[in-house]
């Protein structure tokens, strides 16, 4: 690569402003009115820059932002663009990052990430911190580490990611995702997992109303679940809990182990109770209940295998 043209201290307005732009090290400089200033730009490097207006950076390549800014008008910010890295930096812009490819985010900042990272591909986050609905929905091959996340329908559709030392507060977690694994990290959110294929927690707390359901190969390792119940329904599940489930529903295949479960509700008209085994390390007892012709086990106080 030759030397890089210097822009700086500049205030850039008007549409287009770096169109096609090449080469270049913009250095503390504002993007005002003005879209798409960079679009279609290759071999960037930005450095403490502002963006107030929207569509910064569409159909580019080979970008590296460091310690800059998308303020909330930026929205859009990143579309169509492929090797993009940015670093310290903060994005309050929504609706950022979709169909890129090769996208590297180390210790940003996104305040109102709504609909944010779509369809992307290849994507390593570290120390990313997010607010918003609907992150990374059908992403494939993520690397995730030291992840914090306020918001709700998060990896709807992702395929191939591993996630590390998360803290999730998102309800509708991993709908209809593939081949996701989530380690040492704490999830709270209503109905977590539904949909899945190969979905695998280790060393995971999980809350969660009617979580892990309707998946296709769940594995849990050495996991706690707290205030979660009605668990497991129609999931196929290999499960360690080192801690209490208030309550199990309805698991159409596979083992359960468990400290203890309050309540075991294994319906034979819905699924094969043979088909589930359950195994509890802790004594409770084992009580029958009819519920509308239906047979239901409620479980106190018992041990071995069921």
């Amino acid at each position: 690569m030759s030397i890089m043209k210097e822009i700086r201290q500049k205030t850039l307005t008007g549409e287009r402003a770096l169109f096609k732009g090449n080469n270049l090290h913009v250095i503390d400089c504002v993007f005002m009115d003005g879209e798409s200033p960079l679009k279609e730009s290759m071999d960037i490097k930005l450095d403490g820059s502002l963006f107030r207006w929207k569509y910064p950076l569409w159909y580019s390549k080979n970008i590296v932002a460091e310690k800059c800014t998308w303020f909330e008008m930026a929205r859009a910010g990143v579309w169509y663009t492929d090797n993009i890295t940015v670093e310290d930096s903060v994005i309050e812009a929504p609706k950022n990052f979709r169909r890129c490819h090769g996208v590297n985010l180390k210790n940003v900042s996104f305040p109102n990430a709504s609909e944010t990272l779509w369809n992307c591909e290849n994507i390593r986050l570290e120390n990313v911190v997010a607010t918003g609905d609907y992150f990374a929905m059908n992403c494939k091959n993520m690397e995730v580490d030291n992840f914090t996340l306020t918001g709700n329908y998060s990896f709807d559709g992702a395929k191939n990611a591993v996630i590390r030392n998360a803290r999730m507060l998102s309800k509708d977690a991993f709908w209809n995702t593939e081949n996701v694994t989530v380690y040492d990290s704490f999830i709270s959110g209503e109905y977590l997992g539904w949909n899945a294929k190969n979905l695998t927690l280790i060393n995971c707390t999980i809350e969660s109303l009617q979580g892990m359901c309707y998946i296709d190969n769940l594995v849990m390792k050495n996991c706690k679940l707290i205030n979660t119940t009605l668990a497991f329904e129609y999931s196929s599940v290999d499960a360690q809990i080192d801690s209490r489930i208030d309550s199990v529903m309805n698991p159409s295949k596979g083992i359960i182990r468990a400290d203890c479960i309050d309540n075991l509700i294994m319906e034979a008209d819905k699924i094969d109770p043979k088909k589930t085994k359950i195994i509890c390390g802790k004594q409770f007892a084992k009580n029958k209940k009819e519920t509308s012709g239906i047979t239901g086990i409620t479980l106190k106080q018992c041990s071995g295998d069921i």
